[in-house]
């Protein structure tokens, strides 16, 4: 399968049009009409519903897509890798992260090695737990931030001096907005709203608090929208979502305390980039030294 019909593949599920793409791509329609038929013989799999008007992905053809922007994606940033210069420390440098405050961390670390090395470009991919270990493991990313116990036999980590602390998102007329804290029987029955990162209700108590999940969200921001309509309690780390001034939500922590703790984290045995290495040793420096700015 060649990485360049991969490429011709991804322009057309995301123009949805054989003409937009060639257009793109300068290419004629034929000739990548024909480039398609081809892959789809060679997978055995019909990939494109071409209709009247635009073109949509079938089941398999989405899975390709999927798995097409990794590899394209993987391809692209060892290319560029490859072709830096060996003196100079330019490139980019992938980092996946949860919402977290913490983030000035990367950011502070980030902005230091910018000023001696204006030509490293720092990118910032949004995700869950469950995202940032994924395009770890599969070298789409040079570094994550995760949250609770590191695996490692798989990583190498850096614990950050700082946490975020587990609460609840409710509307700010429900009654339990009157309370400076909530507890497990405060929450017993009532409708949650989880994230793929959230631990088990009953892990956060110590105890099962509610088995009634009425929904699950990938941002907060989405989420915070759930709570407003009124479809339940979102748990969720504090400090990420502004409900202050006007906000028709306010948070309240989980009592007892439940902290969540964090560390930077990469593959055993990676081999960096030299803009990788040394935004790794950036990061170091930063944490040992606090005031350096």
């Amino acid at each position: 399968m060649d990485i360049r019909v991969l490429r011709y593949f991804l322009a057309v599920a995301r123009e949805e049009s054989i003409s937009g793409a060639a257009e793109y791509l300068h290419l004629s329609q034929p000739t990548l009409s024909r480039q398609l038929s081809d892959l789809e013989a060679e997978i055995g799999k019909q990939l494109f519903i071409r209709g009247s008007r635009r073109i949509t992905l079938t089941e398999h053809g989405t899975l390709l897509r999927k798995r097409a922007s990794e590899i394209v994606g993987l391809m692209e940033k060892t290319m560029g890798e490859l072709a830096a210069d060996e003196e100079a420390i330019a490139g980019d440098i992938y980092i996946g992260a949860g919402e977290t405050e913490a983030v000035h961390f990367l950011t502070h670390a980030a902005r230091l090695l910018r000023e001696q090395h204006p030509d490293v470009r720092f990118h910032i991919a949004s995700g869950d737990t469950v995202d940032v270990t994924e395009a770890l493991d599969k070298g789409l990313i040079d570094f994550g931030l995760l949250f609770g116990i590191i695996d490692e036999k798989k990583y190498s980590s850096i614990a950050l001096p700082a946490y975020d602390t587990w609460g609840v998102i409710m509307r700010r007329d429900d009654p339990l907005a009157e309370k400076e804290y909530v507890t497990a029987a405060d929450m017993a029955g009532k409708p949650l709203i989880v994230s793929r990162a959230s631990p088990e209700p009953g892990s956060l108590f110590g105890q099962v608090i509610s088995k009634n999940v009425a929904g699950s969200y990938s941002l907060v921001y989405n989420g915070s929208l759930m709570v407003a309509d009124g479809l339940g309690y979102m748990l969720c780390l504090d400090k990420i979502l502004n409900v202050t001034g006007d906000s028709p939500l306010c948070f309240r922590p989980l009592m007892p305390e439940v902290k969540a703790h964090m560390s930077v984290v990469w593959k055993k045995y990676q081999v960096f980039s030299k803009p990788s290495q040394r935004f790794l040793e950036t990061l170091r420096q930063t944490l040992a030294d606090p005031e350096q700015d």
